[in-house]
């Protein structure tokens, strides 16, 4: 229906832009907590690991992301490869990882302005976020992208300038020191951090697959969008190791795991509490941070309009506002992470802050996500050889099968060391799919991407 059609004003600028803006927040906080259990050492063999991943599903996902240009993503790939079982799995699994990550954005912002305003509630500061930035999302994905690029810019060259203003101070004897999980040597528990922390490894790359969600809305998407994504994921593993490197080596590196704000205590351990530099990170940093946030509604708002579009949720989050934007869907997401904002507390999830609990929830739904895309790519390579594909992944079938291997690794460690957020993620698939199973019972579904 013409009502249900998406607007094509992106660029590869802009989509680069989605690309590291959807990401970029992973560099500013959430990685930190991986220091707490795999010490910094452990923690860049975890990092390595997961960057090596990244890369060949990029590589990979690139080839669905141009052959299927839809608002669905990996949600509208496995439905095609798999039927609408397979689609549900991709889709909820997308939507978990979505609608989970605005929360833990929202309340780093929080507590990035609680270092400049201390009387300031930091949930406070995140609802408010979430007020700011579903209602530029509802008023033009044209808007809204320029908006997201400028921002995206502003938190790189930001990153750039932490890196070099934390240089002088930097010293590998306090990068090293302790860092196999607490120790000067490698042991079983470093071993075992090593898997214990990807969950936090992941966030610094979590989300640039949601570039794909914009394929619709995007100029000539099977051009643009493979430089989008190769030149992104570039940009993020530099970024990614040099501000954990160092970060790490400016002091006692303990001091920053387990907290949403380890850039602003890192440099103020090199410049002091007053220091102009301190003041503009903060400030300045607010844009990594604003970048994903901005970004990932973006991301979960198509997501639901895909799947309500497509019948697998009620249609009426499929409906555009006069900006031609899903506006209900902006809404939904954006109710749903309020909501876990103020459940802190009211659950005890392995012990864990919130942040990381809800860091941790939205990784299980990536992992899920790219084990589907990764499956769905070797199964419509069989099934349809001749779809056309302006982009093909590179040493096939060598680098999905090294995706896919590394993500399934990603998943098992995952769940023998996070059991209970494990069943929580089980458990809200379960009604996920129920609710999906319910919608197509009552609606039907429309034909899969690409076919009558």
């Amino acid at each position: 229906m013409a009502s249900e059609q998406l607007k094509p004003t992106l660029g590869t600028l802009h989509l680069w832009g989605i690309a590291v803006g959807l990401v970029i927040s992973g560099e500013y906080f959430g990685w930190s907590y991986g220091w707490g259990v795999a010490g910094t050492l452990g923690f860049l063999v975890t990092t390595t690991l997961v960057a090596v991943m990244y890369t060949c599903f990029i590589f990979s996902f690139t080839e669905l992301t141009t052959a299927i240009p839809h608002a669905g993503g990996p949600f509208a790939y496995s439905w095609r490869a798999f039927g609408a079982v397979g689609g549900m799995l991709a889709g909820i699994a997308t939507l978990i990882e979505f609608v989970f990550a605005p929360p833990s954005i929202a309340m780093a912002i929080g507590a990035y302005l609680n270092v400049r305003f201390p009387g300031l509630d930091p949930k406070l500061a995140a609802v408010a976020a979430y007020f700011v930035f579903m209602t530029l999302n509802i008023l033009g994905v044209g808007i809204a992208a320029t908006f997201e690029l400028a921002v995206t810019v502003l938190a790189v060259l930001e990153l750039l300038v932490f890196m070099g203003v934390v240089a002088p101070g930097f010293s590998l004897a306090n990068f090293t020191r302790g860092g196999w999980a607490g120790s000067d040597h490698f042991t079983a528990a470093a071993f075992a951090g090593i898997f214990a922390a990807i969950p936090f490894a992941i966030w610094f790359f979590l989300a640039i697959e949601g570039a794909a969600m914009a394929a619709e809305e995007a100029k000539d998407p099977r051009r643009t969008i493979p430089r989008a994504y190769i030149a992104g994921i570039l940009t993020l593993v530099c970024l990614a190791l040099g501000v954990m490197l160092m970060a790490g080596g400016v002091g006692d590196w303990r001091e920053l795991s387990n907290i949403n704000d380890p850039l602003p205590q890192a440099m103020m351990a090199v410049v002091g509490a007053d220091s102009g530099w301190l003041h503009m990170l903060v400030w300045i940093g607010l844009f990594g941070l604003v970048a994903s946030f901005h970004g990932i509604i973006l991301g979960y708002s198509r997501q639901f309009f895909a799947l309500a579009r497509a019948g697998f949720l009620p249609r009426g989050l499929a409906r555009l506002s006069r900006f031609r934007t899903p506006h209900r869907a902006i809404l939904a997401g954006g109710a749903i992470g309020i909501a876990a904002i103020y459940s802190d507390g009211l659950v005890d999830l392995q012990g864990m802050s919130l942040t990381a609990a809800m860091i941790t929830m939205s990784v299980f739904g990536a992992i899920v996500m790219y084990i589907m895309s990764m499956l769905s790519l070797f199964r419509l390579r069989r099934s349809e050889p001749g779809l056309p594909r302006s982009f093909r992944a590179p040493g096939y079938p060598l680098l999905p099968a090294i995706a896919l291997a590394l993500a399934l690794l990603c998943l098992a460690a995952m769940v023998w060391f996070n059991p209970l957020i494990a069943l929580a993620f089980v458990a809200l698939m379960a009604l996920g799919m129920l609710a999906c199973g319910v919608s197509l019972r009552y609606q039907g579904a429309t034909a899969a991407p690409g076919r009558a």
